[in-house]
């Protein structure tokens, strides 16, 4: 049999398998299981993982797949014990030894309990730092692979243009150049170049294509109102750069439609775009739960096997989990390809991907995972250090009266206070500590500042873990849930900072409040946050506000009440590290804002890309965001100077621009270079990224930073929606945020 051949490249292969498998058969590894349904016993901390000492139902496995074996399974967090067990049915058990491809989610670490935790991915975002991001990709694959997991459904390759969706922690941000350029590097170093065989490296599958990261009203799911252009401009570049040129695999398609066409049951975007024009190597996959969405929220399909069909012949290759067990999956799409509604080609197709990355993962001949390979992988010594390395470069100071950093022994009795002062946020998808505690901002603050410092605790208030309808005086009232710790004490707090020379308050949010299917209709801090820092701010006593929080806040009025505000994210396990860090000076923070902070609630939408119109006035004020894209202050300033621009060829260009280190301080900083197209044909924004570097420069240190500038840099999307130059001046602004321009000049082309 050609298959078993490992001379014969992988499609070789996957052909000589597919050619003697039984419809049943080629059906089955268009299907998924969720382990955990299969084992014996389920993990103590988490619902989706199992306990390394478990066994495995054969009898259940034997009764749900027979003979034919499956293509994935997936809620399966566990050790490679576990994994190799399942794996010996598939092999062992199925007429064709077809091994499964373990799959899970990893979007800032795998989340088998005890995993390193990283921060979480708007965090890596703020850092501007691409070999940081990469760094982490690397990190987070070893330790999937080392379980025994093959598979990540990550990055989140979504722009978040809509502040109030409960996803934006999950992504690279508003930006769609930023987006391209991080995506890149966690893809590349996740799948290790390509060379997925390495028992570091998995298969990365980017979602949710295409444009899901503007639901209406900021509810998950919801449809996405957008144009062609912008469709083109703006999302599919992300994604068409993840497959194109990082070389992901495979795509996991969003739930919603784009202008009233579902995604899910679009050939132009399954099937014209990712496979005829991409050359998307391997399968799209359905969202958890999507395609019966056709028949209950979509209302296009009348039947589940309509939806299951209409998908299907899209270009979906297999569902995801909690849609339709295999029986009703599986049996539906065989009586079709009985029936002549879906085309045998459509089966082979999609069963020929699947095969095709199992063989180039070398699953045929090394179908079991290493045993004792996750034991010096798992939390090692360098994931530990680059996480909380990322942890440090993602603090992004956006406002600073002076105060910081602390300034050693001025502060003999510091208030720390707030909910997350003594609890660390690890944000959505985060892997349950087991084997080791989160320290908190108190416990390394007072690490650092020893017995000399006086640190008064005080939580304040709590963030709201839950709602629920009580009934008061008869009448029902949405009431916040809080756990038991989080009691308000704000007249505690306040007394607590009336006694001390500094108040320094950690709040922002947690995983109810931010985090997948919890989305906001108001971006105010939640709970009573804000009462508590009106208050203390009223005792006089300088307040230093510290949020890990995963989207943009409205910090409107905490604005005028604190003299510096700290953006932290979540931070991954070492995250109240860096924040303590970089209270005291040991971390000089130069993260930037993926996304821009509007004035309020109420100014959104909010991104630095707007296009332009004839006011930037509203009724209540400016439109423009309070802290813009790309901005972050520093413990030491920085000067630019000697801008040039050397032309190449006509839309080949090299700009340099020196940047000197004018404090007093080592720090980084970020040169964030943008484009200006003065006169389109079609409207254009004002100025869109183009380029980053994050540089470190030494107290009194210049250095030069070069860009390159083509084609890309200056194209857009013309009236007959062809990527074209126009001839006509073009800016270059560089600078350290969208609205902080430093030094630009302006290049005419003249593209013959």
């Amino acid at each position: 049999m050609d298959y078993k051949n490992a001379s014969l490249s992988p499609e070789e292969r996957a052909k000589s398998l597919l050619s003697i498998m039984t419809l049943e058969e080629k059906v089955a590894q268009m299907d998924i299981i969720r382990g955990v349904e299969f084992s014996t016993k389920p993990h103590k901390l988490y619902h989706c993982a199992v306990e390394i000492d478990s066994e495995i139902n054969e009898e259940k496995l034997k009764e749900t797949l027979g003979e034919r074996g499956i293509g994935f399974i997936h809620d399966c967090y566990s050790h490679p014990v576990l994994f190799n067990k399942l794996q010996k049915y598939m092999v062992e058990n199925t007429r064709l030894g077809i091994p499964c491809m373990f799959t899970g989610e990893a979007l800032h670490g795998i989340l088998w309990p005890g995993a390193t935790v990283f921060p979480v991915p708007l965090a890596l975002a703020a850092s501007f730092d691409r070999k940081n991001v990469n760094t982490i990709g690397k990190a987070i694959a070893s330790e999937t692979r080392a379980l025994g997991m093959h598979e990540i459904l990550a990055p989140n390759l979504d722009i978040a243009r809509e502040p109030r969706w409960g996803r934006v922690e999950e992504t690279f941000g508003e930006d769609t150049y930023l987006s391209c350029e991080l995506g890149y590097q966690i893809i590349t170093g996740e799948q290790q170049n390509g060379d997925i065989k390495r028992n570091d490296a998995v298969v990365c599958e980017p979602k949710h294509y295409c444009v899901h990261g503007i639901p209406e009203n900021g509810i998950n799911c919801a449809q996405a109102r957008v144009g062609r252009r912008e469709i083109e401009q703006s999302y599919l570049p992300v994604f068409e750069t993840a497959i194109k040129k990082a070389g992901a695999y495979n795509v996991m398609s969003c739930y919603n439609a784009i202008d009233g066409e579902v995604v899910l049951t679009s050939k132009y975007y399954l099937t014209d775009i990712l496979r005829e024009k991409w050359g998307m190597k391997g399968y799209v996959r359905a969202d958890w739960g999507s395609v019966v969405r056709l028949v209950n929220r979509h209302f296009t399909a009348a039947t589940d096997e309509d939806a299951i069909c209409d998908s299907v012949n899209a270009g979906l290759d297999m569902q995801g989990c909690c849609d339709y067990d295999t029986k009703t999956w599986e049996g539906t799409i065989i009586k079709n390809v009985k029936s002549g509604r879906i085309p045998m080609k459509r089966i082979d197709d999609a069963v020929l991907r699947v095969l095709k990355i199992k063989f180039e993962l070398g699953l045929f001949e090394n179908p079991y995972t290493d045993e004792k390979l996750h034991e010096s992988v798992i939390r090692c010594e360098k994931h530990l250090v680059a996480s909380h390395e990322a942890a440090k470069k993602s603090m992004t100071l956006i406002k600073n009266n002076g105060i910081l950093p602390l300034e050693k022994g001025k502060y003999k009795k510091i208030a720390l206070l707030g909910p997350s002062a003594n609890r660390q946020r690890l944000g959505g998808y985060s892997s349950v500590p087991d084997g080791y505690e989160l320290r908190s901002v108190l416990d390394e603050l007072r690490d650092l500042l020893g017995d000399e410092t006086e640190i008064a605790y005080c939580n304040g208030c709590g963030i709201p873990k839950d709602l629920h309808v009580e009934t008061q005086e008869g009448q029902p009232h949405l009431v916040e849930v809080y756990d038991e710790d989080e009691k308000e004490c704000i007249e505690e707090a306040v007394e607590i900072a009336k006694n001390s020379d500094i108040v320094i308050v950690v709040g922002g949010d947690n995983t109810f409040t931010s985090s997948e299917g919890h989305d906001r209709a108001d971006l105010k801090l939640p709970g009573k946050q804000r009462e508590l820092i009106e208050a203390v701010a009223k005792t006089g006593k300088p307040v230093v506000l510290v949020l890990e929080n995963g989207r943009a806040v409205d910090l409107s009025v905490e604005d005028k009440a604190c003299e510096a505000i700290l953006i932290a994210w979540f931070g991954g396990e070492t995250g109240g590290k860096a924040i303590a860090e970089t209270l005291v000076g040991l971390n000089n923070p130069a993260g930037r804002l993926p996304v821009s902070f509007p004035q309020d609630s109420y100014r959104i939408p909010c991104y630095y890309t707007v296009l332009p119109n004839n006011t930037e006035v509203m009724f209540e004020g400016s439109r423009r965001p309070r802290y813009e894209f790309g901005f972050g202050l520093s413990y030491t300033e920085f000067q630019y100077s000697n801008l040039k621009i050397e032309k190449h060829s006509e839309l080949d260009y090299i700009v340099s621009v020196d940047i000197k280190n004018i404090g007093k301080v080592k720090g980084d900083e970020v040169v964030e270079l943008y484009v200006n197209d003065k006169v389109s044909s079609i409207i254009t924004p004002l100025k869109e990224l183009k380029g980053f570097e994050r540089i470190t420069l030494e107290a009194g240190e210049t250095k030069t930073v070069e860009f390159k500038l083509d084609f890309d840099s200056f194209k857009l999307l013309n009236r007959h929606f062809e990527w074209v130059v126009e001839n006509g001046e073009f800016e270059i602004l560089v600078g350290a945020s969208s609205n902080d321009i430093r030094v630009k000049d302006t290049i005419e082309i003249n593209v013959k």
